[in-house]
C-alpha cells in the first residue's frame, strides 16, 4: 500500500493523497461485489492501474488511457471498477509490479483474509497472537474503515443533530401558527359542529389529524427534495489513519425517509396539540357570534 497524490477535478491546483494498493488475483475472489465498469483488468507485471469509481469521479488524470506519474514511474489507466465500499477510493495495481516500482522487496502492508463466518475472526486473532514470530493486528474490514472516518462522521452527526433540533423547533412554532390560524378562520364552523352534537373529543381529533397530515405532506416534499439534491452526491474526507482521501456517497435510503416522516408527524402532533385543545374548549354561544 503506497500513498500517492492526484489533482482534484474541481480544483486542479489542489492535490490530495490517495491509496495505491498492490493486489493479487485472490483479492478479487474475496470481493465478489467488485466489478469492472470500464476498460480491462491490469496485466501481471505491467505498470497498469485500475481506479475506483470514487477516484474517477473526483480526480484528474484517471480516465482510460491516461498516464499517472507516481514516485518517478509512469502507470497507464486501463480500467475503472466499482465495489460499493471504501475500495472505490483506491487505485489498484499488480502486487509484484508495485513492489518492484516502489522498492518494497517482497513485503506487504496488509493482508485481507476471507473468513467462513464473522465468528472466525476470533479464531484467527488467537492463532496469530500465539505465534511469537508475528506482530499483527486483526481487524474486521468494516471496523477498520469505520475507524478511519470516525472523527469526521461524529462531526457530521453532531452538526446534523443541532440543525435538526433548531429546525424542529422552528417547525413546531410554524405548525402552531398555522393551526391557530386555521382554528381562528373556522371558529363558526367548529361552533356549528358542536351545536349539532359533536363533542369536544371529535373536534380535537379532527384538528390533530389535520395537523399531522399537513406535516406528513411537508415531510414527503422534503424527502423528495433531499433525494433529488443529495442522493448519490459524491464527497471525500481525510482518513485519520492513513491521511488519504476516502470518497463516499450520500444515500437517501427508505429507512432515512421513514425516520424523517416520523419526525415530521411528531412535529405536527406537538404543533397541533394546543390549537386542537383551544378548538375543543371553544364556547359554542360565543363562537357563533364571531364574525
Amino acid at each position: 500500500m503506497v500513498i500517492t497524490e492526484l489533482a482534484r477535478l474541481d480544483d486542479p491546483a489542489a492535490v490530495a493523497n490517495l491509496t495505491l494498493r498492490g493486489v493479487e488475483p485472490a483479492s478479487f475472489e474475496i470481493r465478489p461485489q467488485l466489478q469492472l465498469t470500464q476498460g480491462r483488468m491490469f496485466e501481471t507485471g505491467k505498470r497498469e492501474v485500475i481506479v475506483g469509481a470514487g477516484v474517477a469521479r473526483q480526480f484528474a488524470g484517471t480516465a482510460l488511457g491516461d498516464t499517472l506519474r507516481m514516485r518517478g514511474s509512469d502507470w497507464t489507466v486501463v480500467g475503472q471498477f466499482k465495489a460499493g465500499d471504501a475500495n472505490d477510493s483506491e487505485i489498484w495495481v499488480d502486487l509484484g509490479a508495485a513492489q518492484s516500482a516502489f522498492n518494497r522487496g517482497n513485503s506487504v502492508s496488509a493482508v485481507r483474509v476471507g473468513l467462513e463466518s464473522p465468528a472466525a475472526i476470533e479464531t484467527l486473532r488467537s492463532a496469530l497472537a500465539a505465534d511469537p514470530r508475528l506482530a499483527v493486528d486483526v481487524t474486521a474490514e468494516q471496523t477498520y474503515y469505520s475507524a478511519q472516518t470516525k472523527g469526521v462522521r461524529q462531526t457530521i452527526e453532531g452538526l446534523a443533530f443541532v440543525v435538526t433540533f433548531i429546525m424542529g423547533l422552528g417547525a413546531i412554532f410554524a405548525a402552531l401558527n398555522t393551526m391557530y390560524a386555521a382554528v381562528s378562520v373556522r371558529t363558526r364552523e367548529i361552533a356549528t359542529l358542536r351545536a349539532i352534537g359533536f363533542g369536544a373529543l371529535p373536534v380535537l381529533a379532527s384538528v390533530m389529524v389535520e395537523a399531522v397530515l399537513l406535516s406528513l405532506v411537508g415531510g414527503l416534499v422534503g424527502a423528495v427534495a433531499a433525494y433529488l439534491l443529495f442522493n448519490g452526491l459524491s464527497v471525500s474526507t481525510l482518513s485519520q489513519a492513513s491521511f488519504t482521501q476516502v470518497v463516499f456517497e450520500f444515500a437517501v435510503t427508505p429507512a432515512l425517509v421513514l425516520t424523517g416522516l416520523v419526525i415530521a408527524m411528531v412535529i405536527g402532533f406537538i404543533g397541533g396539540l394546543l390549537p386542537a385543545i383551544r378548538a375543543a374548549r371553544m364556547q359554542v354561544t360565543t363562537a357563533l357570534r364571531t364574525q
